[in-house]
């Protein structure tokens, strides 16, 4: 369970990375919108996991690894924006959020049973 504390400085930062990622992420994945769908916040504030959405994306796994690798990058653009905020910019660790994916399945298994023919109740 997040403190308030953690869920309003998870707010902040994913204000400040999304801003980020619409003005910078162009020149990261052309191409591609990045959503930040999620953002948790050690206890202590120190880390931070961001989970990311692409869209308009063949590979999210090659998306990440780009990401992963200007993560310094972008850690330094969030800390000019927060730095009157915080005592220390946290670690910015990025996963993939696949909810979507998993939605997508989900509802292409109830389009399956539904499809199906019902068998009568016996009783």
């Amino acid at each position: 369970m997040e403190s308030k504390r953690q869920q309003k400085f998870a707010g902040v930062i994913q204000e400040d990375l999304a801003a980020i990622f619409q003005r910078e992420g162009m020149n990261l994945l052309p191409n591609t919108m990045i959503t930040i769908t999620k953002v948790r916040v050690t206890p202590d504030l120190a880390i931070a996991r961001v989970f990311l959405s692409f869209f308009n994306n063949t590979n999210n796994q090659l998306a990440l690894n780009t990401i992963k690798a200007h993560a310094s990058e972008i850690r330094y653009k969030l800390g000019a924006r927060i730095k009157d905020q915080v005592r220390i910019i946290p670690q910015l660790e990025f996963f993939v959020d696949d909810t979507s994916d998993y939605v997508e399945r989900m509802d292409k298994i109830f389009d399956k049973i539904s499809k199906e023919e019902r068998q009568p109740d016996s009783e």
